[in-house]
């Protein structure tokens, strides 16, 4: 029954009982009897419960619809309102979830370009930094060199400082060609990638375990792509703000696909909300059908987890 007639129904049934006292034999003194005004205010007291409980019942499903509109999170999706109550309520949730449904697949196909926009871009910049900047300075490095041969003994020390600038600046253009173009992922595959991203990140201060099993099922090479991302977005989070001294990357085959941790013992991530970063992360594993989790590591710091079940591994 829709809200209307429950609400209608309800009314008339007043006031036909109404009707039926004031033609029945029933009467009200002048002034009126202390039992009269009993029957009277019992009758009205039950006719406003019944009318609170019809009502309270009929909008209950609009009172959780607007709790789940409150919390609805497109990076979290899967979470839908029951649909439940009088025809209008049934009507009104069924089109929130399909609307959801709608905005989650067209999130999902946008966040597909953006990201295969972001990894080309990454490419062409890796490209041009290791092609053209990265042998502007090798060739500055080699007059550099040739300059120290011929140079006096005053300015060898100064053309020696020169050259291991340079070579500094060498150095971190390639690093920061490999972290945007992964040609080790391409070239020695996903097992290699993480154990060489462990390796890089073992420095200042940071000493990076690694244990990435090499009996994987196979994965497709945008899955590794993400897993691959979120692992080293992952690692940039612990190195720069969880103040840690130790983490952990951990891959390894699980009973419904494959899981990858990244653990450390930092401060945790408290009540700070969620960055661009793990914005990143979360909509990165809604591409290949996998779950992003952060949470408490067991003894102190922060569990990041994404598992990426066979169905979706294997798209």
């Amino acid at each position: 029954m829709s809200l209307f007639w429950r609400i209608f129904s309800l009314n008339a049934a007043g006031l036909i009982v109404a009707a039926a006292l004031l033609l029945g034999p029933v009467t009200v003194s002048t002034p009126v009897l202390p039992g009269e005004a009993l029957v009277v205010v019992g009758g009205l007291a039950a006719l406003l419960a019944v009318n609170a409980v019809v009502l309270r019942v009929g909008l209950a499903p609009l009172a959780a619809l607007g709790r789940a509109m409150a919390t609805a999170d497109l990076l979290r999706p899967g979470t839908r309102a029951e649909v439940a109550g009088p025809a209008e309520a049934a009507t009104l949730i069924t089109t929130y979830n399909t609307m959801l449904d709608r905005l989650e697949t067209e999130r999902t196909t946008s966040a597909a370009r953006a990201l295969s926009a972001q990894e080309s871009e990454r490419h062409r910049i890796a490209r041009e930094l290791h092609d053209e900047v990265g042998q502007t300075l090798t060739a500055v490095l080699l007059q550099l060199k040739r300059l120290a041969d011929r140079a006096p003994d005053e300015l060898r020390d100064e053309v020696g400082h020169a050259q291991e600038a340079t070579r500094a600046g060498l150095d971190e253009i390639r690093r920061i060609a490999r972290r945007l173009r992964p040609g080790v992922l391409e070239e020695l595959g996903l097992v290699s990638a993480l154990r060489a991203l462990a390796t890089e990140f073992t420095a200042h201060g940071l000493t990076v375990r690694h244990d990435v099993h090499g009996d994987l099922p196979p994965l497709p090479q945008g899955t590794e792509l993400v897993v691959y991302r979120v692992a080293q977005e992952g690692l940039t989070n612990t190195a720069r703000h969880s103040g840690a001294d130790r983490a952990e990357l951990r891959l390894e085959p699980v009973a419904d696909g494959v899981e990858l941790l990244v653990r450390d013992n930092g401060t945790g991530l408290g009540a700070r909300p969620e960055g661009a970063g793990i914005g990143g992360m979360r909509e990165r594993a809604l591409l290949v059908g996998a779950v992003l989790t952060l949470e408490p590591a067991p003894e102190q710091g922060t569990d990041v987890r994404l598992r990426i079940p066979l169905t979706a591994g294997s798209r």
